[in-house]
């Protein structure tokens, strides 16, 4: 998935539960803190595999459970003990719904894998060849849940302006009727 859709998804989630939690959508540093959760373990293991070569894919480190859970439950108690637990609730909502969401093409395709999710544990298929923005942006275009991910934005943006557009507020000159950050 792109970061468009992942932030989307993640923010769809963070939002419903807010809205559980708290009756009102999330707060502006919360609505920064769940995006970046959502595209944190492609800026991890992307460049770690393609770029490095350290990493066998771009989805094993940082998109593996075995990992993930405890790096979430650290910055949770982190922003517990200096901020605002929910500013760890909501890194964390963003940052464990961007595998999940990746590994959401194996329930329908039989091709797809899951076993990043427990990487070391279980093997990934290595790279032959690390791909390309452009190449992987290509083999997209025809793939069905690339369509689902631009859905995704335009309801995650739908609900963002119900929201008040949190996180905007943070740019120079811009008002918006966020929460209390």
């Amino acid at each position: 998935m792109w970061p468009i859709g992942h932030a989307s998804a993640a923010y769809l989630l963070y939002t419903a539960l807010c809205r559980q939690r708290f009756d009102t959508g999330p707060t502006a540093i919360a609505a920064i803190l769940v995006g970046f959760g959502a595209i944190f373990p492609d800026l991890v293991d992307k460049p770690l595999s393609w770029s490095a070569g350290i990493l066998p894919t771009g989805r094993s480190l940082s998109h593996s459970l075995l990992v993930l859970v405890p790096v979430v439950l650290a910055v949770y108690l982190v922003a517990r003990w200096y901020t605002d637990a929910e500013y760890g609730v909501a890194f964390g909502v963003g940052m464990v719904s961007h595998p999940l969401v990746d590994a959401f093409p194996a329930l329908w395709d039989g091709g797809a894998s899951w076993t990043f999710l427990l990487w070391p544990v279980l093997a990934v298929t290595p790279y032959d060849e690390a791909p390309t923005v452009l190449g992987l942006l290509r083999s997209s275009l025809s793939d069905p849940y690339f369509i689902v991910e631009f859905l995704l934005l335009a309801l995650a943006l739908v609900v963002w302006r119900s929201d008040g557009y949190p996180g905007l507020s943070v740019l120079p000159g811009i008002e918006t009727s966020d929460r209390a950050a």
